[in-house]
């Protein structure tokens, strides 16, 4: 430790220096060089600027320090009573500084956007959100249509409006925590005693004791109820989008309101029909006659039957779109398009007529012409 710069000089104070003016000068420095700072980052320096604080604010090691010098400090391995924040590395900063400050907040102010709030636990809370999933026919996602889910939920109890006492004079300040719906404790760590805020034991966090409890609810402040929940499933959503139920989902704390059901819609598969996004897809299947000679069909769309044109000559896995007969947007109202795939039948079975017929074609389709002669003689081994 012989090379080591002087304590005072490291934080750019005085030896006459208050704790206020050590700890001003330490927070400054150490926002300067913490290695998460990428302009003047600096992580030997900042260990430096963090010994320099770790004796010299607490008051037993810098009056041993001002008497003997870091040489007091050797004989403890050249630790100087360890970093009171390091959590491994510089990434997790817990732990007070033994009034009452916590330092992970000041560099959570420095590099995480902010200090930290203290957490009123003893206000109104509101309830998280919860999450369920419904399944639906695929028809009622394109139309739209109501459906009812049955629910258990916690409502405020009308009674005692949440409260959980028969009267206002049956709620009392918790003594254990004044009201406050917290208690510091005492924790020994790796680097001392450290002083933590957790709930208070008596009064869960609430701050209130109950001496004369609602009859109607027990003193819970809410009552389990079954229902059953309308939700409108909304014309035109999708697989995997969810529906908001307001103040359905799990129930809020100090009288706070529920919040809220989230219904993510699971569709079920149509027989028929496909979707890929807002278009349809559909397989038809024709004969083998109206390929070659055409014809009008009439084709089920999702919103009724519409005629379609086969054109003459169309060719086996031909995809026709019918435009605009998709599913419209859930938002803008644009309906997309059909798709139709047609499968094109070639018959198994023929009558004695039928195979007339179709011999008589045969005969009539020269070498020149016929599909397979091409083939062979573009073919090259």
């Amino acid at each position: 430790m012989a090379n080591k710069r002087d304590l005072y000089e490291v934080l750019g104070i005085t030896k006459s220096a208050s704790k206020d003016q050590i700890k001003s000068a330490y927070r400054k420095l150490a926002k300067q060089y913490h290695p998460d700072n990428k302009e003047t980052g600096d992580e030997a320096k900042f260990k430096e600027v963090q010994e320099a604080y770790d004796i010299l604010y607490d008051d037993q090691k810098r009056q041993t320090y001002d008497q003997f010098g870091f040489a007091a400090f050797d004989q403890a391995g050249g630790n100087p009573g360890g970093n009171p924040f390091n959590g491994g590395g510089f990434g997790g900063f817990s732990g007070f500084d033994g009034e009452g400050m916590d330092l992970g907040d000041i560099f959570n102010s420095f590099f995480g956007g902010g200090r930290r709030q203290q957490r009123n636990t003893t206000g109104p809370r509101r309830g998280n959100d919860a999450l369920m999933r419904v399944k639906v026919d695929f028809m009622d996602t394109i139309v739209g249509r109501d459906i009812e889910i049955p629910l258990t939920v916690d409502e405020t109890c009308p009674t005692c409006k949440g409260t959980g006492a028969k009267n206002a004079s049956g709620i009392r300040t918790c003594p254990h925590c004044q009201g406050r719906g917290y208690v510091r404790v005492q924790r020994r760590s790796l680097f001392g005693v450290v002083e933590q805020q957790e709930v208070c034991p008596q009064c869960n966090g609430t701050g209130k004791i109950i001496t004369d409890k609602c009859p109607d609810c027990g003193g819970k402040g809410y009552k389990r109820v079954k229902k059953n929940v309308k939700v409108h499933i909304i014309a035109g959503i999708n697989n995997g989008q969810q529906i908001r139920v307001k103040g359905m989902g799990e129930r809020g704390a100090n009288g706070g309101e529920n919040g809220d059901l989230y219904v993510e819609i699971i569709v079920k598969p149509h027989t028929y029909f496909s979707r890929e996004g807002n278009d349809i897809h559909i397989n038809i299947p024709i004969e083998f006659a109206d390929a070659c000679l055409g014809k009008t069909i009439a084709v089920p769309t999702v919103y009724g039957e519409e005629n379609l044109i086969i054109p003459a000559g169309t060719q086996p896995g031909a995809v026709l779109k019918m435009r605009g007969a998709g599913v419209k947007d859930l938002r803008s109202g644009k309906p997309g398009d059909q798709y139709v795939h047609l499968v094109i039948k070639v018959p198994t079975e023929m009558t004695k007529q039928q195979r007339e017929l179709m011999k008589t074609y045969q005969s009539s389709i020269s070498d020149k012409d016929n599909a397979f002669m091409k083939f062979k003689k573009t073919f090259k081994k």
